[in-house]
């Protein structure tokens, strides 16, 4: 997989042959590497683990877990403000020892995840709070074609 934060894409490969592209929306801060930036990390990393195999589309997740919920406007409208973590998780981890893993700069500890959300309408624009933002139905499908391990380069 290949993230572009200046095209704000994401496009999945299988060797030289290009299986995939989907819009996505990453950070609003840009990229970075540092705890606490609200950055997208640069840099070679992988899938650490996928999260929510199975559930429904909607499902809000918590510190990586199913609340039980599912978003709709009267749930979003109970909870303004709320940064919605929705579908499935694709929980990233760096392969670069202090640029991006480790230290103050750890991606996984950072909680970087590729995930569905609830602003659907802002994908294509950098309004994350660091993490990889999908469509639930987009997020849903690179899921299915993707493995615990599947590298990843998030470049400018």
């Amino acid at each position: 997989m290949e993230v572009s934060l200046s095209r704000q894409e994401l496009e999945l490969w299988r060797g030289d042959e290009l299986l995939q592209r989907y819009p996505v929306s990453t950070a609003r801060n840009g990229p970075g590497e540092r705890m606490g930036s609200g950055c997208t990390p640069r840099g070679r990393h992988h899938v650490r683990i996928k999260i929510g195999q199975g559930c429904p589309e909607g499902t809000v997740f918590e510190a990586r877990r199913p609340t039980g919920e599912r978003y709709d406007p009267e749930l979003a409208r109970r909870h303004p403000g709320r940064d919605w973590i929705l579908t499935r998780i694709l929980w990233l981890t760096g392969d670069e020892p202090g640029f991006n893993r480790g230290g103050d700069c750890d991606t996984l500890r950072r909680f970087i995840y590729i995930h569905g959300t609830a602003d659907e309408a802002h994908i294509g624009q950098p309004v994350s709070h660091g993490c990889i933002r999908m469509k639930n139905k987009d997020i849903e499908e690179l899921f299915e074609l993707v493995s615990n391990g599947t590298p990843i380069h998030i470049h400018a």
